[in-house]
């Protein structure tokens, strides 16, 4: 695959793909309409960032692209892109247990903190992409 020239889209499946890591100057997209929320997608090479009705929802360092992010009440899945390996954030439910998956690779379970960030790291190579699937316990 490659990045998100568009910087945010809608994919035929409902789900939404954002990110451009290959950028060299931070760009970003406010107020894409995407069943009925709003998102803002800050990008480029050193961090991607993604905003869902004013509210944290995915932050990478460095930035990557997301392809197919699908968000559930118990679950959020995707494939993820970047040069190399990323240090990724997401905002869950605070003070709760999820089980993480990496390529079907159970990662283990951790605990989200008082302001319900979880934080993993994904081994990425340049061109490959990884699925992410977080579970709530």
């Amino acid at each position: 695959m490659a990045v998100i020239q568009e910087l945010i889209r809608k994919e035929s499946d409902g789900t939404i793909s954002f990110g451009n890591y290959k950028l060299d100057v931070k760009t970003k997209v406010s107020d894409f309409e995407h069943e009925g929320d709003l998102f803002k997608v800050k990008t480029y090479e050193k961090i991607t960032k993604l905003e869902k009705n004013g509210m944290f929802v995915y932050e990478s360092v460095p930035g990557t692209a997301v392809f197919h992010l699908n968000m559930k009440e118990n679950e959020i899945s995707f494939q993820v892109e970047g040069a190399e390996n990323a240090q990724i954030t997401l905002e869950l439910e605070a003070e709760k247990e999820y089980k993480i998956l990496m390529d079907d690779v159970n990662l283990g379970k951790m605990k989200t903190n008082l302001g319900g960030k979880l934080v993993f790291s994904a081994e990425l190579t340049d061109g490959e992409q990884a699925f992410v699937k977080v579970v709530k316990l």
